[in-house]
């Protein structure tokens, strides 16, 4: 009998309300941290201008509070991920969780910029802890099939969704309290979710152990990366550090590769890198992640200095964006039950560059309704597709000693791709606004954004052509408990 007559034989058995209960308590506590850990990466942008002010922050020590977080969190993903399946999910979820708490509470209290960067590090390592696991708990706490697609769909659009809230979030706290809520709201949520991780399933250890200088070699030489592509905004490309910082960036990622090659115990598992469909997946995640955190800076930065939007107001301006990621995260699975993956994926991110084309036309007096506004909805609609579909692809038919590392991977890609993309295309819209200079500075400024936002549609075309040339245009079978694609086994 073939994989598929023994896949459509085995009937699905009707799972008892008591058992349905937990798995919805579940699902509630993964999407909770997951959209909580998301959020950190966009909450502060609002409060950026009141952090600077009350701190005293230069504008390349402001970039860094964003940027901070993203490159901690994605260049130890892939440790997190696998100390999880090292040492227990539950276990390493937990202590992710408690880590980013006692960060988010020394950020709260922070009196000077340095202080307020390293809790950001520090909140970025702990996320960087929490968030794989929760993904591999998802995992292992869901049966394969229908219910762990449908968690899977709801993970997915938190990716997206948690980016939003945060500038949604964001915007009230500033208004309303002070810039430290933005750091101080992460304590009540997180103990929330540590005391509902009782109903989530650790599944099996794996032996090994943690590849420590891998992670290291990966955070470093993308942190140089990063902060090269910086420099260079400011700098040039011909400035002494800025190569300095590129050429460490390229010895140290080779290292990383090096080291997982002769590594007995990598925090890559040479089986999840063997399917196409997962190296294509990771592609796209990186390349969505590189414009839409870039997006997000241009558009506050728009809305504040240039449009001279209150903190609320600008988080409310985000509403059709949340709209967007909200429709499609119900959507979503619906259409991947029909089509294949790879249509989804492509129709997502055709919708996701027409969003961006619209958003290049912002001027500084013009009606948000004319641009603004409509071109939310429509990324977030396109780009929540994306996040589902991608999320599926990612974690599917892996073993699930491997759960962990395939979890870190799919994360690693999108926080990674937003710190690179974020560095890269502020630069470049900083480079056109100085040439812009001397005339209107808002003129100036909003001429950089839109063509940072034109680069962002770049970003998501490659994404699409990816796909389109990665993933399969079948629509695969769905595997049951136990069976594992021939990579992953």
């Amino acid at each position: 009998m073939s994989l598929q007559d023994r896949t459509q034989a085995v009937p699905e058995a009707a799972a008892p309300p008591r058992q349905d209960a937990r798995l919805g308590l579940a699902l509630l506590v993964i999407a909770t941290a997951q959209l909580m850990l998301v959020l950190d990466n966009t909450i502060v942008a609002v409060a950026l201008p009141s952090m600077q002010n009350a701190l005293g922050l230069s504008e390349s020590g402001l970039g860094w509070i964003v940027t901070a977080y993203a490159l901690a969190f994605g260049g130890l993903l892939l440790a997190g991920g696998r100390a999880g399946d090292l040492f227990g999910r539950r276990r390493v979820f937990r202590t992710g969780l408690i880590l980013f708490t006692a960060a988010s509470l020394l950020g709260g209290l922070a009196q000077s910029g340095a202080l307020l960067i390293a809790a950001r590090v520090i909140q970025g390592a702990g996320a960087a802890i929490a968030a794989p696991t929760a993904l591999s708990l998802l995992a292992t706490t869901f049966p394969a099939g229908p219910a762990r697609n449908k968690a899977l769909g709801v993970y997915g659009a938190m990716g997206g969704l948690g980016s939003v809230v945060g500038l949604l979030l964001g915007g009230a706290l500033t208004e309303y309290l002070s810039w430290r809520w933005v750091m101080f709201v992460n304590i009540p949520i997180a103990l929330a979710v540590l005391l509902g991780t009782k109903v989530l399933v650790g599944g099996e250890r794996e032996r090994g152990k943690v590849d420590v200088p891998g992670a290291l070699t990966a955070t470093l030489g993308f942190g140089s990366l990063v902060y090269a592509i910086n420099r260079a905004g400011d700098k040039g490309l011909g400035d002494t550090v800025t190569l300095a910082g590129l050429g460490a960036a390229l010895v140290l990622i080779g290292g990383f590769v090096a080291i997982q090659r002769g590594s007995g115990s990598p925090m890559i598992p040479s089986g999840l890198l063997a399917d196409r469909s997962r190296v294509g997946a990771n592609l796209v995640m990186f390349l969505v992640g590189a414009g839409m955190l870039a997006t997000f800076y241009f558009l506050t930065l728009y809305m504040q200095v240039v449009k001279g939007y209150a903190p609320m107001v600008t988080g409310v301006a985000y509403l059709p964006f949340a709209l967007g990621m909200g429709i499609a995260g119900g959507v979503g699975p619906q259409l991947l039950a029909r089509l294949p993956e790879r249509n989804v994926i492509a129709l997502g991110l055709v919708v996701g560059i027409a969003a961006m084309v619209w958003f290049s036309f912002v001027a500084p007096g013009q009606n948000p309704w004319a641009a603004l506004l409509p071109a939310q909805l429509v990324a977030g609609l396109g780009l929540g597709m994306v996040f589902v579909a991608v999320t599926i692809v990612s974690v599917r038919g892996v073993a699930p000693q491997a759960t962990g590392a395939a979890s870190g991977l799919v994360n690693t890609a999108q926080q990674i791709g937003g710190a690179v993309g974020l560095a890269g295309l502020a630069a470049a819209a900083t480079a056109v606004t100085d040439h812009e200079l001397p005339g209107s500075m808002p003129h100036a400024l909003t001429t950089g954004y839109s063509f940072g936002f034109l680069l962002g549609g770049g970003l998501y075309l490659l994404a699409l052509i990816t796909a389109l040339v990665t993933l399969p245009g079948a629509t695969p079978q769905p595997l049951q408990d136990g069976e594992r694609t021939p990579a992953t086994r």
